[in-house]
């Protein structure tokens, strides 16, 4: 087993992962992704079966999938016509998770100055998930219908690795689920086979750093909160 000199490198570059909401037009070197996803790959799989596969969108091309979908989100009943082909959440909330999903979205929406009351607002701000916070690459990740359940397990380690890969580029990410009601668009626009689905979307670029949107912090429960120790 390697054995990093810096011992704590990992460690920071984990904990300074964070979904980042606003980035600079400044361009991404697609070798760069290139390399960002070929390290992710090594994220283990059952049986080495390695489920992901990933679309990278620039250009004309991401600017036709997000103007299409954030055309069809503003306009409900348009918007109604599509949905998620899988619940990424519950259909019932309960505590601890609602709590802590409601903290994020106060903090979030009271750094942009939006009221509970502005939904207005609040759509508009959502809408900018489509157009993948402007960031200048939006990925695309799907996987094979014939798959189960403990393949979108191994589809979030390899999600993790290509954040925190990312990191180390000097980039920044935000894993986005919100791509996944409007599935049959980005099927048709990137002419997926029938036996592809989606899995989510994901923004990554250069962050903003004037951005307001990005100072936002969230918390994490401690140690004690999640794990049992049994002796």
């Amino acid at each position: 087993m390697t054995v990093f000199k810096d011992s704590q490198i990992i460690d920071r570059a984990i904990a300074s992962r964070r979904s980042v909401r606003a980035f600079l037009d400044t361009p991404v070197d697609l070798a760069t992704v290139r390399d960002i996803l070929q390290v992710a790959s090594r994220a283990p799989s059952g049986t080495n079966t390695q489920p992901w596969k990933v679309y990278v969108l620039t250009g004309e091309a991401k600017q036709r999938l997000s103007q299409e979908i954030v055309e069809t989100f503003l306009h409900p009943e348009k918007a109604a016509e599509h949905h998620e082909e899988y619940d990424y959440y519950p259909s019932k909330w309960i505590e601890p998770f609602i709590g802590r999903r409601r903290k994020v979205g106060f903090d979030l929406y009271g750094l942009l100055g939006l009221s509970k009351d502005d939904k207005d607002g609040m759509k508009h701000q959502h809408a900018k998930n489509y157009q993948f916070f402007d960031a200048p690459v939006g990925l695309i990740f799907t996987i094979d219908r014939v798959m189960g359940r403990g393949s979108f397990l191994d589809y979030g380690m390899f999600m993790e690795n290509v954040m925190i890969s990312a990191i180390g580029h000097g980039l920044a990410t935000c894993a986005q689920a919100a791509f996944n009601q409007f599935h049959k668009i980005i099927e048709r626009q990137l002419c997926l086979p029938e036996n592809e689905a989606i899995v989510c979307g994901m923004a990554m670029g250069y962050e903003d750093k004037k951005a307001i949107i990005n100072t936002l912090k969230t918390t994490r429960v401690p140690v004690e909160d999640f794990v049992k120790f049994v002796t």
